[in-house]
């Protein structure tokens, strides 16, 4: 797999796949936290249907591409042998309840600045400076020194083939099983039921969970450098980590902020990470501009504005904490079938329930 991709064609990729997810968001309001708001407030599991559906597709889609040698998924940062629970519940505890005090995830804050929300413009600003100090700050210091060692080490991997194999399946048929076990359970569960079929959630479902396949390609394909000319060690074009990357919206936005900041310093450049930032907020602005919903808003106020501090404080540190969101880790990292991922996953939808009906206790009572 060498890379015969330059780097610019890279980026202009994957800010291309992240402008369609950007665009397929705003019009199918494709939303984590609007999904399980559905379901508590009407029973309705529509959206939740869409996003599970993203999931299986991604899982499909990165497993083949496993398979197939195209990409491989144990060079990502998900399938670590350092399984960090501690940190995964914490860190996605902290983000479910973010986000739903700041009115959506990172990929919706995202999509929500390119229609004109001023809230979310605010909520980016704060998530992007915890983050920042959750990757290299104060909070790192506790992230790393309290948080990140409770861990358990998982000799070869923490994704489900590499321990179904372990238990002696042949590799090969450990891949299959849990790719299509998984991945295809899931999607057949979202399918199933007749009424989903709409343009809206089909698009939702499927866009999404695809353009995080595109994105794992790029990067794990396209982008792959089996033999750097200065380091002489593989690499992949353009990612912050060093490893293959495909869409997160949590320490991106931090790195995003980073660049801005220090302009001058030649040293920063436009990472894969930035361009996918970029081009959700472009593929939202487009969608909004075409359909004439474009629409500024701010704060209702001083209480919605703290709400919305608050939530993206939380939000910044537990998505670097868990390493990942409910896009992240929620989508992307499931589609590598590691461990943490699916705690992760866990933990958000847990913190997000249980704001949510803190938060309808709090409007009954008053």
């Amino acid at each position: 797999m060498e890379n015969l991709t330059s780097p610019s064609l890279i980026l202009w990729l994957v800010f291309a796949a992240a402008f369609v997810f950007g665009l397929i968001g705003q019009k199918t309001h494709f939303c984590t936290m609007g999904a399980v708001s559905d379901i508590l407030n009407m029973e309705d599991w529509s959206r939740m249907r869409m996003w599970v559906l993203a999931i299986g597709v991604a899982i499909l889609g990165a497993g083949g591409l496993d398979m197939a040698g195209l990409i491989d998924l144990d060079k990502s940062i998900y399938r670590a042998p350092s399984f960090t629970w501690l940190s995964y519940i914490v860190g996605g505890l902290c983000f479910g309840v973010g986000m739903v005090l700041a009115s959506g995830c990172g990929s919706k804050t995202l999509i929500r600045i390119g229609s004109g929300n001023l809230k979310s413009l605010v909520v980016f600003l704060v998530l992007g400076l915890f983050a920042y100090m959750t990757m290299r700050g104060v909070f790192g210091v506790f992230r790393v020194n309290v948080l990140d060692k409770v861990a358990v080490n998982l000799e070869g991997g923490q994704d489900i083939p590499n321990l179904l194999t372990a238990t002696g399946v042949a590799p090969d048929v450990a891949a299959k099983l849990a790719v299509f076990g998984i991945g295809g359970g899931l999607t057949a569960w979202c399918l199933a039921k007749k009424d989903f079929w709409t343009l809206d959630n089909l698009l939702g479902g499927l866009g999404t969970g695809l353009m995080v396949v595109a994105a794992w390609y790029v990067s794990g394909h396209l982008g792959y450098i089996a033999e750097h000319p200065e380091t002489l060690e593989e690499a992949f074009t353009a990612t912050n980590s060093g490893r293959m990357e495909s869409l997160t919206f949590v320490a991106p936005v931090a790195y995003t902020l980073e660049l801005f900041m220090l302009w001058s310093d030649s040293s920063r450049v436009v990472t894969l990470a930035i361009a996918s930032v970029a081009g959700v907020i472009a593929g939202s602005l487009g969608w909004s501009l075409i359909t004439r919903s474009f629409r500024w808003e701010g704060f209702a106020s001083v209480e919605d504005t703290a709400t919305h501090l608050i939530g993206a404080a939380l939000m910044g540190f537990g998505g670097v904490t868990a390493m990942g969101c409910t896009v992240g880790q929620g989508i992307t990292g499931v589609s590598t079938l590691a461990l943490g991922s699916f705690l992760t996953l866990a933990a958000i939808l847990l913190g997000s329930v249980a704001a949510m009906k803190i938060q309808y206790w709090r409007m009954m009572r008053d």
